[in-house]
């Protein structure tokens, strides 16, 4: 039996402590939308523990409160969700050769965007305990932060948790304009998905396609277009 390596997994904590506390603020607005859509303080914060997907958790939720249909709410999760195969993928190339294949599975459950940009600025092998020192604090940051905006929201007349929901549209805008402004791609992906959106609310027939499927197709045109416009040349 492999000996447990305490000062990778201290090393891990470290890395992952600034990321634990974003996601500690990022997920009390997840916990409002779920109180102020009816779910107590504990389903919220399950559905955090056996998720971890944060804008997939976001839409998925919508939907449920909507009353979609199953196979909707899995295809439009599933397509927001697309990118984690890829970034457990190419993080499988910088593991320990003698990783066994359950702790990879415990790994790959934890990976999100900031964990993999993290992982991935490693330049020696990522070891297990490394990678579940990364993972803990963000974990338990972000299902913290759920109970806490579910179980606070609660304490809230109604007419104040519906003013609460502009939370969340202004941390989606704080979280898209420094990208927008860094990067052109970002820019006109957004703007595509945007301009669907918005043909998809209005538009005579378009706008009685479900909100789910909507995403999906918008998400879909816009990654392909910006993928054409924009493609990543290979390293020769």
């Amino acid at each position: 039996m492999a000996k447990w390596d305490k000062e990778e997994y201290k090393r891990g904590l470290k890395k992952g402590l600034p990321i634990g506390l974003g996601y500690l603020y990022v997920s009390v607005a997840f916990g409002m939308m779920a109180a102020a859509g009816g779910l107590s303080p504990i389903s919220a914060l399950v559905i955090s523990m056996t998720n971890l997907t944060s804008a997939g958790q976001f839409a998925g939720i919508g939907l449920i409160f909507n009353s979609a249909a199953y196979i909707e709410i899995a295809l439009t999760v599933f397509i927001i969700n697309i990118r984690y195969f890829l970034m457990s993928l190419a993080l499988s190339q910088k593991l320990s050769v003698s990783m066994g294949r359950f702790k990879k599975m415990i790994i790959a459950f934890g990976i999100t965007d900031e964990i993999f940009t993290m992982a991935s600025l490693e330049k020696q092998p990522l070891s297990y305990e490394f990678m579940l020192g990364l993972i803990s604090l963000p974990y338990i940051g972000w299902g913290l932060g759920t109970y806490l905006g579910a179980a606070t929201t609660m304490l809230f007349p109604p007419l104040m948790q519906d003013a609460l929901g502009i939370a969340l549209y202004a941390m989606f805008i704080a979280i898209i304009v420094p990208a927008i402004r860094e990067s052109r791609a970002v820019l006109v992906t957004t703007g595509i998905a945007v301009s669907l959106s918005c043909v998809f609310k209005y538009a005579p027939y378009l706008k009685d396609i479900s909100s789910g499927f909507a995403v999906i197709i918008a998400t879909l045109i816009a990654a392909g277009t910006a993928a054409y416009l924009f493609p990543i040349k290979e390293e020769s």
